[in-house]
């Protein structure tokens, strides 16, 4: 089956979403697909002439198609590099989901696929009562989870993982990312991942290479989409 988006869920934040997600846009169009990339709340925003702008929102707008204005691939930007709860309330904003959602359908109704990246964890908070994990519910998307591979990335990628299937969500598989070049024994991690975690292994993403080359490490996200 043809997924027409995904959700990309990390471990932790700064574990490489935003490359793992780039890498992924470029092996869906490279393959042929109309896919276009989706940030829906961003923090840690600066002032530019057009407006604010995050960086991982950028990226996903370079890897993407031609043309796409950034107000559809982060149509909420937030300027303090906070959990977006305490960013939005020091913005004065409200985050709410029937905007989101209204962003989502709209990427959705122009392009054939979207790769949506999280922000931080699976359970960060946007809001008093909402969590990210609500919007993966609400609009029904399976999830890639990213692991950054690390010391301390088994514990934390069995918990994500746990909480995203609690959740009642579609865990696809996994990327490990290694965002931690002289990692001790990441051949014995990676097999334990793949040992323990309840997906498969869709690929793992090398340091230091370029999404639009990473894009060939991913064969099995790209299968596991359709």
């Amino acid at each position: 089956m043809t997924r027409p988006a995904v959700f990309i869920a990390g471990t932790d934040t700064g574990i490489g979403k935003t490359h793992a997600a780039c890498a992924l846009l470029h092996a869906l169009r490279q393959a042929g697909r109309d896919a276009a990339g989706m940030k829906p709340v961003a923090s840690g925003c600066i002032e530019t002439p057009d407006g604010l702008r995050n960086d991982d929102a950028l990226a996903l707008q370079a890897a993407g198609p031609a043309g796409l204005a950034y107000a559809a691939i982060n149509p909420v930007s937030l300027r303090e590099p906070l959990s977006p709860h305490l960013a939005a309330a020091r913005d004065g904003v409200t985050i709410t989901l029937p905007p989101l959602t209204r962003a989502f359908e709209a990427l959705g109704a122009a392009h054939t696929t979207v790769v949506v990246e999280g922000v931080g964890g699976w359970m960060v908070p946007l809001a008093p009562g909402l969590l990210a994990s609500e919007l993966v519910q609400a609009w029904r998307l399976p999830v890639i989870m990213v692991v950054g591979l690390r010391l301390g990335c088994i514990n934390h990628a069995l918990l994500s993982a746990r909480a995203i299937l609690a959740d009642g969500c579609e865990l696809l598989g996994w990327i490990g990312n290694r965002i931690d070049p002289a990692m001790d024994a990441v051949d014995d991690n990676l097999a334990t991942l793949r040992a323990l975690l309840p997906a498969p292994c869709l690929g793992v993403l090398a340091h230091g290479v370029a999404p639009d080359r990473a894009a060939a490490q991913l064969a099995g996200a790209l299968g596991a989409m359709g």
